[in-house]
């Protein structure tokens, strides 16, 4: 397939159902419905991915194309801004092919509105002409499956999250789940990997496949160059030093946020706005990309006052917690 060439993380991703691995709930369902197309021969639902970024949603609509023997198509809602673009990727389009929408939040209301007959009925509206003489043809497309992802499911409008058939939620991975990713990704880099190296490179991908692979990866360059027979723990302190990486996975811009919060407003509970003025970065940044997996490793508490860094956290920070007062009775 096009799209699978040129990237070694590709390269490292699962082709086929039976390789991909966690995310029980989505593969049991993505299963049921590439049977009932096989069985049925044409697609019956379109399917909407969401989850945190890396976690995997590209991989499964690779896969979903590979199974149902299609070709897919990658664009994303920031890249469609006119109605043109949406009738240039479809015409190019054939049965079982995959349109993959990432980002398909950010769809203009314009593209995400012609959108509508092709999931329903596949069929495009196309308005030719403009004023009173304008007229619409409706043009048939072939039978594909559109694959949407997002990482805010709240910014989807309501007519086009009713569309999609199949609403799947992509998690965290476990950290034994992300040994097995380490393995297999290291196994298919012909790389000698101890089980210690393998559990120290999980703890530091953030319970995200992307960031394992990238580590992975660079871990392969280092025994390359270096001409290692294998990734000792010598090499691995290293390579994260490289790639400053903490115990936890955490690089400089997360423990900049959080010593935003714990040292320089002292912990006091506090808006996104004011971190992402203190730490001059985008406050989609800080909720997409910082703060989700502050959250699920038990550093953060958002409140209705503001963000505030939990005891774990400061302790990690090496910022001393007050020890709690005793209720007076």
């Amino acid at each position: 397939m096009g799209s699978m060439s040129g990237n070694e993380i590709t390269t490292l991703r699962p082709l086929k159902i039976s390789e991909y691995i966690g995310q029980g709930a989505a593969v049991r369902t993505l299963k049921v419905f590439i049977e009932a197309v096989k069985k049925k021969g044409l697609p019956t639902e379109h399917i909407l991915l969401y989850g945190p970024p890396g976690i995997g949603k590209t991989t499964l609509a690779n896969i979903i194309a590979h199974e149902l023997e299609g070709e897919m198509k990658v664009t994303s809602g920031a890249a469609m801004q006119k109605s043109g673009d949406l009738a240039a990727i479809l015409t190019n389009l054939k049965d079982h092919d995959i349109l993959f929408i990432d980002e398909i939040h950010r769809l203009p209301k314009t593209v995400e509105e012609m959108l509508y007959p092709v999931m329903e009925d596949y069929f495009l509206d196309i308005v030719i002409g403009k004023g009173p003489s304008a007229r619409t043809v409706r043009l048939p497309i072939p039978r594909i499956t559109i694959v949407g992802a997002t990482t805010r499911l709240a910014l989807l409008s309501a007519p086009l999250r009713d569309r999609f058939g199949l609403l799947m939620r992509l998690d965290y991975y476990t950290d034994s789940e992300m040994e097995k990713i380490v393995d297999r990704s290291a196994g298919l880099l012909k790389m000698k990997i101890a089980k210690n190296v393998a559990r120290e490179i999980a703890k530091r991908s953030r319970r995200t496949p992307r960031l394992a692979n990238r580590i992975i990866k660079r871990a392969h360059d280092m025994l390359v160059v270096n001409k290692h027979a294998e990734i000792s723990d010598e090499v691995l302190t290293e390579l994260f030093s490289l790639l400053e990486l903490d115990d936890f996975g955490l690089t400089d811009v997360d423990r900049k946020y959080l010593k935003t919060i714990g040292i320089k407003f002292q912990n006091a509970p506090i808006g996104v706005n004011t971190i992402a003025s203190a730490m001059s970065e985008d406050i989609q940044t800080i909720e997409d990309f910082i703060e989700p997996y502050l959250l699920q490793i038990g550093f953060l508490k958002r409140t209705s006052r503001g963000r505030q860094l939990t005891p774990k956290a400061l302790q990690h920070l090496g910022v001393k917690t007050k020890p709690e007062q005793p209720q007076l009775v």
